[in-house]
């Protein structure tokens, strides 16, 4: 049992050795294969490595040269252009040369003419002066002939010469009196027939085709509300909006009884157009307290500048007035809001033009001009600056400025004679001036010297230093003057409102009495930011 137990240790030991040794032969055959693969695998990878690098290497070298040549062209261009700026600086260069030398000649060639030609001038005159002396010579023989000969005749028929030439003169002058006067008084009879006939015609067939209405302007404008309850927020409280509203429009703002109305009144129309305006907005917005009373003044105001253009372009366009000055054109719009005696300034001006056309063309003259002369005649009434000059130079002057036809610039200087009329269409433009005037209802002469005394009462106060508004009120009663309070103090207020008292009584004439108001309104402005 013991040989049996040791023989089958013996077998199971070599059993286990040589598992072992085919375990180990087969792992050392395995691990064997995997460093082979691995191996293979590294050096796979370092050829595919080295041939990514070999072609990257490639690129990069394209990419330089390319980037070489590229920079290379651009420098090449480069210099190329410059090497052209030189040659064409170079040519230029020449030619301006070549064109001094060829100066250069000309002007020894024209030195070489000129001194030919004084030489030549000389020796002309020298023969002139030969020709002279030569001439006085045989003047002086003639004049001792016929001396010799009148004296002859004196004696042959016992009068001087003298004697004779005035018998003469007055026989021949006898006779042409007595000729011409029955000429001229033919003609002159005839001319006056003609003409007064022909002159009538021209003018009853310009007023016949010639239809414009009659605006005649007054001092109140009426501003229409719904109901009586906005009178109140109008007045403000304690009156401020409405003191706010005088102070800046300049006009003077009645609320009576007068059911739904509120009476604007004012001399200036344009004042009184503003203040309408802007009552209709702040009525409108139902903001109304004195800030959002000036600004809307203000932005009214701008309005008021861009609806004269408007105007101004309008009235050229139905007139068909081409090319008039930007500047020209706003004057024209301005006469809507301006008066002639009553008369309003556009509605005549446009009145004027069309008579000037029609009866242009009836004469066989130029309408158009004959137009244009119209509708600026009285161009220097709206001009916004104060000049000494009559309106009629003024506008001359202004047409002269904006490159108007001289014909045109002549028919506005003599339209009142203040210069001589050059023109046919001068006389045009004053007749029909006349006749627009003239007829029944167009103007009325007391509403003329009302404005120019009320504008004569606010340039006086505007003469006074530190006043920087003045607006005459309540037709011409009162005068609403507002200074700067940052030069004028109370003091100096109260003096100054005696003093332009004093100035009205001694160079104005007016009745009753003139209430003058100095107004000084400190202001202090601060922004929270």
């Amino acid at each position: 049992m013991d040989n049996t137990f040791w023989l089958m240790l013996l077998t199971d030991l070599l059993a286990l050795g040589v598992g072992i040794y085919v375990g180990r032969k087969l792992l050392y055959k395995a691990f064997g294969k995997r460093e082979r693969e691995a191996e293979e695998k590294a050096a796979t990878i370092l050829k595919n490595a080295e041939i990514q690098a070999e072609s990257i290497k490639k690129d990069r070298i394209l990419e330089a040269k390319e980037k070489y040549l590229h920079l290379k062209s651009e420098f090449e261009k480069d210099s190329n252009q410059k090497k052209n700026i030189l040659l064409q600086n170079e040519n230029k260069l020449k030619q301006r040369e070549q064109q001094l030398n060829q100066m250069l000649e000309q002007n020894k060639r024209r030195e070489t003419e000129l001194e030919q030609q004084r030489n030549t001038l000389n020796q002309q005159i020298e023969a002139a002066n030969k020709r002279k002396e030569e001439a006085d010579k045989r003047r002086e023989e003639a004049e001792r002939m016929r001396t010799q000969q009148v004296e002859q005749l004196e004696k042959i028929a016992n009068l001087t010469a003298e004697q004779a030439r005035e018998q003469l003169i007055d026989a021949l002058k006898a006779e042409a009196e007595s000729r011409a006067s029955s000429y001229v008084k033919n003609i002159v009879e005839e001319a006056k027939l003609t003409a007064t006939k022909e002159a009538k015609k021209v003018v009853i067939e310009t007023i016949q085709r010639t239809a414009t209405e009659h605006a005649i302007e007054n001092c109140v404008s009426v501003f229409n509300i719904e109901s009586d309850d906005i009178k109140g927020k109008v007045i403000g409280r304690e009156g401020r909006n409405i003191r706010a509203l005088e102070a800046a429009t300049g006009v003077e703002i009645i609320v009576d009884d007068t059911p739904e109305a509120i009476i604007i009144s004012g001399f200036d129309p344009v004042r009184r157009e503003i203040a309408r305006l802007s009552l209709h907005r702040l009525v409108q917005d139902g903001r109304i307290h004195p800030a959002r009373i000036e600004e809307v003044v203000a932005k009214t105001r701008k309005n008021i500048e861009d609806e004269i253009v408007e105007i101004g372009e309008r009235t050229v366009i139905d007139l068909g007035i081409h090319g008039l000055h930007p500047e020209l054109i706003k004057m024209v719009g301005r006469m809507r809001f301006r008066s002639s005696y009553g008369q309003n300034l556009l509605q005549h001006s446009r009145e004027v033009a069309k008579l000037c056309a029609t009866m242009a063309a009836e004469l066989g003259l130029n309408a158009k001009l004959a137009k244009r002369a119209g509708l600026l005649h009285d161009i220097g009434k709206v001009w916004h600056e104060e000049a000494e000059l009559p309106h009629a130079i003024l506008g001359m002057e202004m047409a002269k400025k904006y490159k108007e036809h001289p014909e045109v610039c002549n028919a506005i200087g003599a339209h009142h004679d203040e210069i001589e009329m050059t023109t046919m269409i001068s006389p045009i433009v004053q007749v029909c001036d006349a006749i627009s005037g003239s007829r029944p209802g167009a103007r009325r002469e007391m509403m003329e010297s009302y404005i120019k005394r009320l504008k004569e009462l606010e340039e006086l106060a505007m003469n006074f230093n530190g006043v920087t508004k003045c607006y005459a009120i309540q037709a011409g009663r009162e005068l609403r003057v507002m200074v700067d309070a940052d030069h004028v103090t109370d003091d100096r207020a109260n003096a100054l409102s005696f003093e332009i008292s004093q100035k009205i009584e001694k160079e104005m004439q007016y009745p009753g009495q003139i209430k003058v108001t100095v107004i000084r309104e400190m202001r202090s402005v601060a922004y929270a930011k």
